[in-house]
């Protein structure tokens, strides 16, 4: 059977597809992978959602797929390994499985890049986040620090200053890899200290951040300092490995579209996070798979009026 629509991923891009292709009755079948859920799954507490003032954000993943399946959205759970995209149908591949589909709307996100510490991984959700814009405000009048030396890491640490009592940006190097206006706002800021040469080597805290280990990368001296929050802020890194050779991507990985999610290969999307270098928000990631949606709609009307013509001739 040729699936009318396959989904690449279930975080709010892939589920916001989901509800809306099924409503259209076109049965989507979703492959929920490694990591279903996507970053809500990381996040305690969202604020920031239409309609909810709080929700947890595993709870609001639940919610969408709840809502998805009561609509037909039918999901499969596996890693799709390989997809062949230039193929009529389009193939995609779960190990020895071919499943092939008239359309395809890839929504596999992008995956904070961490630092590595397994004492990170431990406190993730319970005072280390990657998304200064969704937690901020549960540091108020609190002090954090923010891994980093880019663009991301300015922006997080100005903002967070809205919130918090003071930010310690934790650098590697001598000098910021931020844009120059970037690095004017945040060293005037008179909320923002820095530690240069420096990396966090270990998560401090017991059921919460408390502190964190810090060892300067010159004199190898380790000191403690005291914290209630660590922002990591060394950028994101987009699941695209699958689509390299098909799909156009741009340096930093991320798919490339036209009118927010077309693709260079016709009948194929990509919604969410997977293809937007800039807001990375649940919101906006679920806009682009109503966006994705709509297309699959017209593109699927399309292909079958172009049979019926074939089929007169």
């Amino acid at each position: 059977m040729v699936e009318n629509v396959v989904i690449i991923g279930s975080g709010p891009a892939g589920l916001s597809a989901a509800i809306y292709t099924a409503r259209e009755e076109f049965s989507p079948l979703l492959i929920k992978g490694t990591g279903a859920g996507g970053q809500l799954l990381l996040t305690t507490d969202v604020e920031n959602y239409p309609a909810f003032e709080r929700i947890a954000g595993p709870q609001l993943i639940r919610s969408m797929e709840q809502h998805a399946t009561k609509f037909g959205t039918r999901f499969l759970e596996g890693d799709v390994t390989r997809v062949d995209l230039r193929a009529k149908p389009i193939k995609v591949y779960l190990g020895e499985t071919v499943i092939e589909t008239n359309s395809l709307i890839i929504s596999t996100g992008a995956s904070s890049k961490w630092m590595g510490l397994q004492s990170e991984k431990n406190f993730i959700g319970r005072g280390v986040s990657s998304c200064a814009t969704c937690d901020a405000v549960f540091f108020k009048n609190k002090d954090v620090i923010v891994v980093g030396g880019g663009d991301t890491a300015m922006e997080d640490s100005l903002f967070l200053t809205k919130f918090v009592n003071s930010v310690t940006v934790v650098h590697r190097r001598d000098s910021l890899r931020a844009s120059k206006i970037m690095q004017q706002r945040a060293l005037t800021n008179p909320k923002i200290k820095f530690i240069w040469d420096t990396a966090v080597e270990e998560v401090l805290g017991d059921k919460k951040v408390s502190g964190a280990k810090l060892r300067n990368l010159k004199t190898d001296q380790v000191t403690e300092m005291k914290t209630d929050g660590i922002f990591v802020a060394i950028g994101h890194q987009p699941n695209t490995e699958l689509f390299k050779g098909q799909l156009e991507l741009d340096d930093q990985g991320y798919i490339i579209t036209k009118d927010d999610v077309l693709t260079n290969i016709r009948g194929v999307y990509a919604a969410g996070d997977v293809a937007d270098r800039f807001y990375k928000q649940a919101i906006t990631a679920a806009a682009s798979g109503v966006k994705a949606a709509l297309r699959v709609r017209e593109y699927l009307s399309m292909l079958k009026f172009e049979e019926e013509q074939k089929a007169k001739h």
